[in-house]
């Protein structure tokens, strides 16, 4: 079972930028695509980007296109999402997770299981 740690939120305000960094441990990390997603109060968990095992390929909601950039290090053990241009309706806890299959990620990723605790994104318009 893979244990994950989500880091790097904080409050800022809009136009800024902030990275995030997901450490994980329990499996062999470089076999498994990574995904973000977010959670805002009172709405479903959503997808936010992905990236596949070795990371050729990534992938990204449509609300966080041409701003967020999700890449990985697998000497780390670490995946990333570096976010620009930080609008209000990016506050969220943020989450990471994995899976062997990079398209279960970006198709259904929010229905896994085994979240760690998140890290808060707020932004202040």
């Amino acid at each position: 079972q893979v244990q994950l740690v989500e880091s790097g939120g904080g409050l800022v305000q809009a136009g800024g930028s902030l990275r995030l960094s997901c450490v994980a441990s329990g499996r062999t990390f470089s076999s498994d695509a990574m995904g973000w997603f977010r959670q805002a109060p009172g709405k479903q968990r959503e997808f936010v980007a992905a990236i596949t095992p070795n990371g050729g390929r990534s992938s990204y909601a449509d609300s966080v296109k041409g701003r967020f950039t999700i890449s990985r290090d697998n000497a780390k053990n670490t995946v990333y999402l570096q976010m620009n241009s930080l609008k209000p309706e990016d506050t969220a806890s943020y989450y990471c997770n994995a899976d062997p299959s990079f398209g279960l990620l970006i198709v259904a990723g929010r229905a896994l299981g085994n979240w760690g605790q998140g890290t808060q994104v707020t932004v202040s318009s």
